[in-house]
């Protein structure tokens, strides 16, 4: 992936500092660290506010983990986009003619070490049920899913188990679901 100048080890640890100060004054917690595998696709539910991006990447900062998310071709240009880059964005063309899915296992494929953050729900507002995106992308690129999660009711970020999906997603996203059964979003009615 791309490195800028703002990959430096003094930024890495002040940032790393800023982040821990700033969770623990809010009085947030991290459980567990992200696991130590090269690829995999990262979810986090629930996902129902706009201060889950920042608080995913005061985690990152704080466990120095190097986390991606995919975003709008439009959002990576002009004097903003090497700092989107170095925030973990990767750009993605939604009007190609292939999908969004294939793009990102061609980057999964050409990445030696990639972990992806992919909200389930898609978007921030109440979905009847999650997109699958996710499931098609770890199996097309053949790697794991981590569940990780927000939960705002407990002020706890951390990380669940590493699940290998089967290939069938009617059997593989009932079990994915469950673990986020007693997860709340930070708008719990959104979820």
């Amino acid at each position: 992936m791309h490195h800028t100048i703002f990959d430096t080890p003094i930024l890495r640890d002040l940032m790393r500092a800023l982040s821990i100060f700033l969770l623990r004054l809010r009085g947030w917690r991290i459980d567990g660290n992200f696991p130590d595998l090269p690829k995999y696709v990262l979810i986090a539910a629930p996902h129902t506010s706009n201060w889950d991006f920042p608080l995913t990447l005061g985690v990152c900062f704080a466990l120095q983990a190097k986390l991606y998310w995919m975003g709008k071709h439009t959002l990576f240009w002009g004097p903003m986009a090497p700092v989107m880059r170095w925030l973990g964005g990767i750009p993605v063309l939604r009007s190609r003619s292939n999908s969004l899915v294939q793009q990102m296992v061609a980057v999964y494929q050409r990445s030696d070490k990639l972990v992806v953050a992919i909200p389930p729900e898609g978007t921030r507002q109440r979905v009847k049920e999650w997109k699958t995106g996710f499931y098609h992308i770890a199996c097309g690129a053949q790697v794991p899913v981590v569940l990780a999660y927000m939960d705002y009711a407990r002020k706890v970020c951390g990380f669940g188990p590493v699940f290998y999906p089967c290939g069938d997603i009617t059997v593989d996203m009932p079990k994915i679901q469950a673990f986020y059964q007693d997860k709340v979003g930070k708008y719990p009615d959104q979820y």
